[in-house]
């Protein structure tokens, strides 16, 4: 449920729109057949959960490029738990996207199903998951790296950690390796957003659903946003939580979350500082110092991590920064960080780490982090090398927790910037839709992802309804930690209920 920020960020061209009619009658008609969902796990973790017989999954196919729907095709994976109510209950289905992009839906929904068994939202809906293309179950999908090349952090596609620097051969070089490993450039240049929201159109038609009912977090708060932008009169309900602003680009987006982060590594700080032998020091206002002692020397000489693994730096910081998510995550992170000062080891952080990006225990990577890249290639802008060093130097300053201590001046590039195709988004994008319906957005006021004035802007571009959240997470609906937010979402979902004007829910 996380906004994942990719290295890549981008230029705005307008969607393809050659569609003659008629022509994507085949894929809207399409017949499914849905069976048993062990098949579609693509980690040992997700086995788990996919492992239930209350599951059905299945395949449907999707033009690769929509406007040239008669060529090739994308296979899109879809899981279902069936409503638990009666049949003259059931409203419809209830699709979710959990973020990243890259996260899998299909895996989100069968977990949900627990925690909402016996719930009023399982009752009426199908919970329906989707792997959206280029991601997890879905074919072809992305991948760029191996196993092993992940585990022995030699896979670079994401800079959260502003580490390292790119060259123009080495952006060239990832094309070629994401291409070869993933069906072709033409796979890497049809995982944008935009054309993920099409295929959204496509699963609501196949399922049955006259209208679309929609549950998006985080980056699902932009696919969400982008449906509602080209089908706007197909909607029947939104709820998008952890909003991402519409009208700030790529490296806007990216700044306003490093911020975030920043401010909740310094409340984690001054919480340690306030417990026995905290390893941050006891003045939080030292803390950030203290952390970039520990970690910039990683960014040469990485750690011991464990199981003949080492952690370099941006699997120190991305473990560390995966605690930041949430004040229950705090105390996870103090641990390896003491682990790190004390015994010069990395293991705990590391295994953060991979929990986080999509590592399974049996070292099976899931496709998080090569389709995050790839989607957000295809959705934000390029920066020329200029651009793309300032922003190196802007987020040392405004996240210094994230500063590597290393030099970019002159030294790298966009990570995008060999791409083999334009970016297709646009900034902003879902201004002044008309025919929406109502919809529901909600926002944390300590939000570290996706922070709150984001979540105003979306509501604010949707004509939505805003449910603001006074507390410290990254996305709060459905997960059984507000019941007021639950019952909120419930009421909407079910009845179209929205809450009152400047509804405030507590954590």
């Amino acid at each position: 449920m996380t906004m994942l920020i990719s290295a890549c960020t981008a230029d705005a061209t307008a969607e393809p729109d050659a569609t003659a009619p008629g022509a994507l009658d085949q894929f809207y008609g399409q017949d499914v057949e849905f069976g048993g969902c062990e098949d579609f796990a693509q980690t040992e973790a997700a086995s788990q959960f996919f492992a239930q017989e209350t599951l059905e999954c299945t395949h449907l196919a999707v033009p690769m490029d929509y406007s040239s729907p008669s060529e090739e095709r994308m296979q899109i994976g879809v899981l279902r738990v069936p409503a638990q109510g009666s049949p003259e209950e059931r409203i419809g289905s209830l699709i979710i996207n959990p973020g990243g992009p890259g996260e899998s839906g299909m895996l989100i929904a069968a977990a949900l199903s627990l925690r909402l068994a016996g719930s009023p939202v399982l009752q009426r809906f199908d919970l329906v998951g989707v792997d959206p293309r280029g991601v997890g179950a879905s074919t072809p999908s992305i991948r760029c790296f191996t196993d092993a090349e992940r585990d022995a952090g030699a896979a670079k596609t994401t800079l959260v950690g502003a580490s390292g620097a790119w060259t123009a051969e080495d952006t060239a070089a990832l094309v070629d390796r994401c291409a070869q490993a993933s069906g072709g450039e033409k796979v890497l240049a049809a995982v944008g957003t935009r054309d993920a929201a099409r295929d959204l159109d496509v699963v609501r038609a196949v399922l049955g659903d006259e209208k679309l009912t929609f549950f998006g977090m985080s980056y699902g708060t932009r696919l969400g946003a982008i449906y509602a932008e080209q089908f706007p009169d197909k909607v029947r309900a939104m709820v998008l939580d952890g909003g991402v602003d519409p009208r700030a680009d790529g490296a806007g987006q990216r700044m306003a979350t490093l911020s975030g982060l920043q401010r909740s590594f310094e409340q984690l700080a001054a919480y340690c500082a306030d417990t026995p032998d905290c390893p941050l020091g006891t003045d939080p206002g030292q803390a950030t110092g203290v952390f970039q002692q520990l970690v910039q020397p990683l960014a040469d000489e990485p750690v011991p991590a464990g199981d003949g693994r080492t952690a370099d730096f941006d699997q120190v910081i991305g473990g560390v920064g995966a605690s930041l998510y949430t004040q229950e995550g705090w105390d996870a992170a103090i641990a390896g960080i003491a682990q790190l000062k004390n015994e010069g080891r990395a293991d705990q952080l590391l295994a953060l780490n991979d929990l986080y990006t999509g590592r399974g225990t049996d070292g099976v990577w899931s496709t998080l982090l090569d389709a995050n890249f790839a989607i957000n290639c295809m959705d934000e802008e390029r920066r020329t090398p200029e651009a793309e060093e300032v922003l190196r130097a802007q987020v040392a300053r405004t996240s210094p927790w994230l500063d590597s201590g290393e030099d970019f001046v002159g030294s790298t590039r966009h990570a995008c910037e060999a791409w083999p195709a334009d970016p297709t988004l646009g900034f902003p994008y879902a201004q002044d839709i008309s025919g929406l319906p109502d919809t529901l957005v909600i926002s944390i006021t300590g939000d570290p992802s996706t922070p709150h004035e984001g979540g105003i802007s979306l509501a604010e571009s949707l004509g939505a309804a805003l449910l603001t959240v006074e507390g410290e997470r990254h996305t709060i609906a459905l997960q059984g930690i507000s019941p007021c937010v639950d019952q909120a979402v419930a009421d909407y979902l079910i009845d179209l209920a929205l809450p009152p004007a400047d509804a405030q829910c507590t954590l």
